[in-house]
């Protein structure tokens, strides 16, 4: 049993964490449980879970501040499952270092999908294996070929760099804002206009309908995600 995926609940709401710990331990996860930041913090260092699931509004601090404090030290994926639907919130919480972000009330099925997503691992481009699978999409980074239904499609470079962005963070919600800083640098942070057209073309590229994306999905004002379909 000690094989089981470890998520770590923070969450200052007890009916929450017993509907979340009921729901995941029937689906193969071994769960951990905190009610505050702090001890929360406490828990990571001592159980080392494979990743997090963390509520913003926790009684002893924000949880966007429990968030910043453990990207100092952990790089454990981290959902944020919260009440807060701003999109100030939201934007704010993906930037400090989450990997995803679900509102409260949550579909059960979403958010076991989003934490398959969240597990899942995606092979660094300087690895042996470096090749990505999503629906119709195949990559192999270090060849730089991109095929969809097995025909080659040719992207430019700064197109590839960004295909390969998304799928270095593959499931994970991206901002414009990091985008931009990663692409083109931090003088183009403000640009928006500039991810959104090369969004655009890429799209044309790699979706079946680029009006309807299936692979490369909106954030509506917030980002971007790469989605990773089996």
């Amino acid at each position: 049993m000690s094989d089981l995926p470890r998520i770590l609940i923070i969450d200052d709401e007890i009916q929450i964490r017993r509907l979340l710990q009921i729901t995941l331990e029937s689906n193969g996860y071994k769960i951990y449980a905190a009610a505050s930041g702090e001890e929360g913090l406490q828990q990571v260092a001592m159980t080392r879970p494979d990743m997090l699931i963390l509520d913003l509004g926790l009684p002893d601090m924000d949880g966007i501040e429990a968030l910043k404090k453990l990207r100092e030290w952990s790089s454990i994926p981290v959902i944020i499952l919260s009440v807060r639907s701003n999109e100030t919130d939201i934007v704010a919480a993906l930037d400090a270092g989450a990997d995803d972000y679900l509102n409260k009330p949550f579909r059960t099925g979403e958010l076991l999908a989003r934490i398959r997503t969240a597990l899942r691992h995606v092979t660094s481009p300087d690895g042996e294996n470096s090749i990505f699978e999503s629906g119709p999409l195949w990559v192999d980074l270090n060849a730089r070929i991109v095929k969809i239904k097995n025909e080659i499609i040719k992207l430019t470079p700064t197109e590839f760099r960004l295909l390969s962005l998304f799928i270095r963070h593959a499931g994970k919600v991206l901002t414009h804002q990091f985008i931009l800083n990663e692409i083109w640098g931090p003088s183009f942070a403000e640009e928006t206009q500039y991810s959104r057209v090369y969004v655009g073309q890429l799209r044309k590229k790699i979706e079946e309908n680029p009006t309807t994306p299936k692979l490369l999905v909106t954030e509506s004002g917030i980002g971007y995600r790469l989605e990773v379909i089996e």
